[in-house]
């Protein structure tokens, strides 16, 4: 416990730049107390201590707005940020250096017992906010975006974004082609995550304009060839239409039509209005 204790609190120097010294780090981030409290819930919890470990976790998220379940199981330098409204559910199963920012939530889509809850592999980042939904895997070294939605597996390696979680691009995770990892592979430039509903807006608008290009060095190129001529339409005037023009049928009750046929007999009401 005291080792994981020294790589959770070495891990925040490389992940927060706000990070001052170990007794601030231990005394002022929620996020290492959550942690920190969860371990101690998580062996109870193991050992059939349930109700302790209910507890503690309740102790924990009252102190820290952290939500942990007992029965989740989370790996080494592990680092929450900030933590405010993060939730882990029973199920949900983290591996070592996940970076989680607040707002999180590793929830599930059912009551149905068994798994239910999200995998994070090595190295995964999920921006705030995100909502990682049902028993699905977050491949090694896959980031996700500010508050998306993911409920499909992601692939190692790939970021994903928006409401439902795309894939845009994946991502080559090492050091020597990356110089924004730290020293276990994370990579904090999750602000740079491209957009997929612009990025497809933006080749429409070009579309619309290669067409439009196209349409006009044709239209040029039409009247070049054929000169418009002028033409002369006649003058519409209201004394032209016959005065003695009306309609002397009514409305007929069979059909609904106006008619003047033998055998149609009028509606009541269109013969009282004629």
């Amino acid at each position: 416990m005291v080792a994981l204790l020294r790589e959770d609190v070495a891990c925040v120097f490389d992940r927060d730049p706000a990070a001052r010294n170990v007794l601030d780090v231990l005394t002022c981030y929620p996020g290492i107390h959550a942690l920190v409290i969860h371990r101690f819930a998580n062996a109870a919890w193991r050992r059939g201590l349930r109700w302790p470990a209910r507890f503690l976790s309740y102790v924990a998220r009252a102190v820290t707005n952290i939500d942990i379940h007992p029965g989740a199981r989370i790996g080494r330098r592990f680092f929450i940020d900030h933590g405010a409204g993060v939730v882990i559910g029973e199920t949900a199963e983290i591996g070592d250096d996940v970076t989680l920012y607040h707002g999180v939530t590793l929830g599930g889509t059912s009551w149905t017992k068994g798994k239910r809850h999200p995998t994070l592999m090595d190295g995964v980042l999920v921006g705030a906010g995100a909502k990682i939904l049902g028993p699905i895997t977050v491949g090694t070294g896959a980031r996700v975006g500010a508050n998306s939605v993911v409920t499909k597996p992601v692939p190692p390696g790939m970021t994903v974004v928006g409401i439902p979680g795309r894939v845009v691009r994946p991502e080559a995770y090492s050091k020597l082609s990356d110089p924004h990892l730290s020293n276990h592979g994370i990579d904090l430039e999750h602000h740079l995550m491209p957009d997929p509903v612009g990025k497809a807006i933006a080749c429409l608008i070009d579309h619309i304009n290669r067409i439009e290009a196209r349409l006009e060095a044709h239209t040029a190129a039409e009247t070049s060839q054929f000169p418009a001529k002028s033409i002369r339409l006649p003058e519409f005037r209201l004394n032209d239409i016959h005065s003695d023009i009306r309609l002397d049928g009514v409305a007929c009750s069979s059909c609904g039509n106006i008619c003047d046929q033998e055998g149609c007999t009028p509606s009541p009401s269109t013969q009282q209005h004629a």
